[in-house]
Order: C-alpha cells, then sequence, then structure tokens
C-alpha cells in the first residue's frame, strides 16, 4: 500500500478534565451515525483540570450538529492524516525531513496496527502542512 496523506479537519473542543467528559462528547455524534476514524483525549500538562477533545471525521448535517452540541468545532490547526506501509525508521526519516526544512510540528499522533501505520500531524501554518505533505510522500515512497 502506498502512502496516502490527506488534509483533515479536526473537531476540536477544550473540556474540563472530569470523569465521562469524553463519553459526553462521543454519545451524540454515535447518535448521530458518525464513524470516527481519530478519537484524542487528553489532559493538559501542567493544568489538571484542563483537557482537549479532537475527532475525525466530522461531515454531515447530523455528525455536525452532535459535535457542536457536545462542544466541539472544526479546527483551524492546519493537519495531515497520513496512512502506510509500517517499515522500520520510517518516524525517523519523517521527522528528519521535517526538521531539515525548518518545519515544526504541532503535535504528532502515530501508531501501528499489524503491518500500516496511521499519523495525525498538525502543523503551524497551511504552507507548512502543503511542504510536509510532498516530503511525506517522498521519504515513504507513496504516490498519493
Amino acid at each position: 500500500m502506498p502512502v496516502t496523506v490527506k488534509k483533515i479537519v479536526l473537531w476540536r473542543g477544550e473540556v474540563a478534565n472530569t470523569p465521562g467528559i469524553l463519553a459526553a462528547a462521543l454519545e451524540p455524534l454515535a447518535g448521530a451515525g458518525a464513524n470516527l476514524q481519530v478519537v484524542m483525549g487528553y489532559r493538559y500538562p501542567g493544568d489538571p483540570g484542563k483537557a482537549a477533545i479532537e475527532l475525525y471525521p466530522v461531515s454531515g448535517k447530523k455528525s455536525v450538529a452532535a459535535a457542536q452540541s457536545a462542544g466541539l468545532q472544526a479546527s483551524s490547526i492546519p493537519t495531515l492524516l497520513v496512512e502506510g506501509d509500517n517499515k522500520p525508521g520510517l518516524g525517523a526519516a519523517i521527522a528528519r525531513a521535517a526538521a531539515d526544512a525548518g518545519i515544526n510540528l504541532s503535535f504528532l499522533v502515530a501508531q501501528v496496527i499489524g503491518r500500516k501505520y496511521s499519523a495525525v500531524i498538525g502543523f503551524e501554518s497551511e504552507a507548512d502542512a502543503k511542504k510536509a505533505s510532498t516530503l511525506i510522500k517522498k521519504v515513504s515512497g507513496g504516490r498519493k
């Protein structure tokens, strides 16, 4: 499987870090039939009372309304979803290519399941995301 690099829009909300807050955000989306591919929930370092929830994809009237009712909104953080075959050293190669191009990542979340990987990468600007997309395809051997 060649690498795919796709620009995505995360839906994001800053929330109180309390038990059940993630469930409360996800339940309306589940009720609306949303088929989420990315779910991130995390506490803010240094602020135990504050957390963030980020989701993808949120599309269609019902899912958008559900996300909004849960306090989420479309994020302005330029973000890429990268998927492909895993190989040793690929993460390091992507990080090095970004560093050598002067691109500072806002965040990176990656995982490997079996022989496939996926990564969600946030950037400081649209220009950095576009430049990174090209670099990721190059170092990964992808075509899309």
